[in-house]
């Protein structure tokens, strides 16, 4: 883009020009040090004049009282940070950061996910012990997904067993990114004091007696490492060389090249997703994070170095192009209930100036959003703002009909962008108000909740009369449960959780459905004919229309089709929810003054658990990827009890003195394994795991589940 076009899409008003703004994201495995490494981002740049600390619960992108409790983080936290390079590509000018601190829990992930859909660029957090962990891939997934250019950050380099090098090398193995080191290591574990810069072939010593690392000392590369300082420089051109021309050019007539070339040539390569740069330092000793910091301005992209969001309006494309004189529009990616103000919707601009008092559009409700407050959020403090420019991210206070994933823009514009997406819950429990009074209470209170979080879902047995939630695992509805008490002071008993079962079928079926009632005055009168077939793993549900020569008038299509999805919510193996199949409505017929929307969506649903009958329906349960780190001397009775929980071993790695278990085991068989594993190693042993995918249940199960089921149903 040229200056004469930056200029243009920057309003004259606006402080912060777009291409010296950085939106970026912490993303990790639990415990990879994504808060710490914030914290001390804040501090160097001026944000906050004391580091707080994750394990003495003082973090400040860790505001909740259970993140603080309990050390982790639950919720994505918003905060903005200055910082200024001294030389590199951007010498001398301010650059402002939105950072998003992300949660590593796996029963987070919904915080990763509609993070990253919003963010330009992220710093990909590794431990330099555990090197690419079960997590880490998730995340890495999640930013593939969304095509989001990163760095990686390799902390922990002070830990015992720290191995910088083995740590890229992971990421080249196990995800699969052309990572390079930018840096190298001075020592390592408690020896670690300082980086090598490969570019610019100089040192950077820390200063012991300045325990903040406010200080250190840029000194000549000490003897013993100056050869593998000048391998991984002449490394690092060979593979710039192999993604650009210029430098490849240059490299083949042996022409001297700049730093600044190398690094204009290492941000090409990372806006285009060819490239990893990797960057050592332990954020607890405060080592490394100025480097991080000099490296997000150098190489992570503006809102300006990527392409245009595009929308589809009246079957044509329409790019959404980050531009100040732009039509306003942006998507709402989290939603939050605060005591004080309300519903807090936070918001991606990405065009025009979005204003206090401003009338939005929501293409989805087709109604019209008023902004009565517009606020920047610095993790649970809120600074109010007159106006948000294109690129920034901040917060709505005002608009009442609005969820996760919605486009607010100019009515003129009328564009819907595309929304996160987010994975389906694995477990379930009933929830009980202990009072009367409670009741009401609870109803509000997890409305709200599943307002926030995508992934926890609210639903009603009809049988029972229970209410149920469902989420993405037992630490999940854990929270849930206690934020209810303290956000809403509901008193509220909870049952055992329960698996999120879910139906599907084998084979293609024909199902037919009749609703005839014969009453005084009008009857009703509805007939549905569907074929049903089964579709591959995770294609969802298909619902198709091929009803020709109006054997069911196009007024009860729509019921029919409600109809049929109302039948799939309960299938008929177990009456959990069916998924994966393609329906089509091929034939039926009406009667000319019976006939009902309310007949025929009677009709869809007996069409359907009659076609679903014959389709030889399967039960499927989720199964979960479980990776467990224990020393050697435990590894036979790990594996002995992960077959025993109906596990398969998928692999063995050897790190250090320690084994590193890979299993795919159903979740039904993982409750209470935090405490199993415990006492099997004398705590010594650590696991994570993750929803996998979902496989049939054994015939041997099928029937106890099924029991226990019609005795207690739990359906998510």
């Amino acid at each position: 883009m040229s200056s004469k076009e930056l200029s243009s899409a920057n309003a004259p008003q606006r402080k912060n020009p777009l291409e010296y703004l950085r939106n970026i994201g912490i993303a990790a495995h639990i415990d990879a040090g994504k808060t710490t490494t914030t914290e001390r981002i804040l501090f160097y740049s001026g944000v906050v004049h004391k580091m707080g600390e994750v394990h003495e619960g003082a973090a400040t992108t860790d505001w909740m009282e259970q993140e603080r409790e309990r050390g982790i983080t639950i919720t994505s936290a918003a905060i903005s940070c200055d910082w200024t390079n001294k030389s590199g590509l951007f010498p001398g000018i301010h650059h402002r950061i939105n950072i998003i601190d992300t949660p590593g829990h796996v029963d987070f992930t919904a915080e990763v996910e509609r993070s990253l859909r919003v963010l330009d660029g992220a710093v990909a957090v590794f431990c330099a012990v555990a090197g690419v962990q079960p997590q880490s891939e998730t995340v890495w997934r999640q930013m593939d997904k969304y095509h989001v250019p990163r760095l990686a950050y390799i902390n922990k380099m002070d830990r015992t067993g720290a191995d910088f090098l083995g740590a890229v090398k992971d990421i080249r193995e196990k995800l699969g990114g052309n990572a390079h080191p930018l840096f190298l290591n001075i020592g390592a574990e408690d020896q670690f004091k300082g980086l090598i810069d490969i570019l610019e072939q100089k040192a950077y010593v820390y200063d012991e007696s300045d325990p903040q690392g406010m200080r250190y000392d840029v000194v000549e590369i000490p003897a013993q490492y100056k050869e593998d300082a000048q391998h991984y420089r002449e490394s690092l051109i060979e593979a710039l060389a192999d993604l650009d021309d210029a430098i490849a050019e240059k490299y083949l007539e042996g022409a001297e090249i700049s730093v600044n070339e190398l690094k204009a040539a290492i941000r090409r390569a990372t806006l285009a997703l060819k490239f990893i740069g990797v960057i050592p330092g332990s954020s607890f000793k405060n080592k490394g994070i100025q480097m991080v910091l000099d490296s997000v301005v150098d190489y992570l992209p503006s809102p300006l170095d990527l392409p245009p969001m595009t929308s589809e309006r009246d079957g044509e494309n329409v790019d959404i192009v980050p531009n100040d004189n732009a039509a306003p529009c942006g998507l709402a990616f989290k939603l939050m209930t605060d005591p004080f103000v309300g519903k807090l919707i936070f918001f991606r601009v990405y065009a025009g100036i979005i204003r206090k008092g401003m009338v939005l559009y929501n293409p989805r409700t087709r109604k019209q959003e008023r902004i009565s407050r517009l606020v920047v959020m610095k993790a649970n403090d809120r600074i109010d703002i007159e106006e948000a420019y294109s690129g920034d991210i901040c917060a709505l206070i005002g608009p009442r009909e609005v969820v996760t994933g919605d486009t607010l823009c100019d009515k003129e514009l009328n564009v819907h962008l595309e929304p996160p997406t987010f994975p389906e819950p694995v477990i379930s429990m009933s929830i009980e108000p202990k009072t009367k009074s409670d009741q009401e209470k609870l109803s509000i209170g997890l409305q709200r909740l599943a307002e926030e979080d995508p992934t926890f879902r609210v639903s009603s047995n009809l049988e029972t009369g229970q209410t149920l939630i469902s989420g993405m695992g037992e630490l999940h509805l854990d929270i849930i449960r206690d934020r209810l008490f303290r956000e809403f002071k509901v008193e509220a008993d909870a049952g055992r959780p329960q698996i999120a079962y879910r139906e599907t079928i084998t084979q293609a079926a024909e199902g037919e459905g009749k609703f005839i009632r014969q009453t005084g005055g009008h009857g009703q009168y509805g007939h549905a004919i569907i074929k049903i077939e089964p579709l591959e793993k995770g294609k969802g549900i298909e619902v198709v229309n091929e009803i020709v020569g109006g054997a069911i008038p196009k007024e009860f299509i729509k019921p029919t089709q409600d109809g049929l999805m109302e039948g799939a919510q309960n299938g008929v193996v177990a009456g959990y929810p069916v998924v994966d199949f393609r329906v089509r409505i091929v034939d039926g017929s009406f009667h000319e003054v019976d006939s009902s929307e309310l007949a025929f969506k009677m009709a869809g649903i007996f069409a359907f658990k009659d076609a679903m009958k014959k389709a030889k329906p399967i039960l499927l349960e989720p199964i979960m990827k479980v990776e467990v780190t224990t020393p050697d001397e435990y590894q036979g009775d790990i594996m002995g009890d992960l077959n025993r929980r109906r596990g398969q071993i998928q692999g063995m790695e050897s790190k250090g003195n320690a084994t590193i278990v890979t299993a795919f085991v159903p979740l039904e068989m993982m409750f209470g394994y935090a405490t199993d594993i415990r006492s099997l190693t004398k705590g010594r042993a650590s696991y994570s795991m993750e929803p996998s995918h979902f496989e049939q249940v054994p015939a041997s199960l099928l029937a106890k589940i099924v029991e226990t089921v019609s005795k207690a149903p739990a359906r998510s």
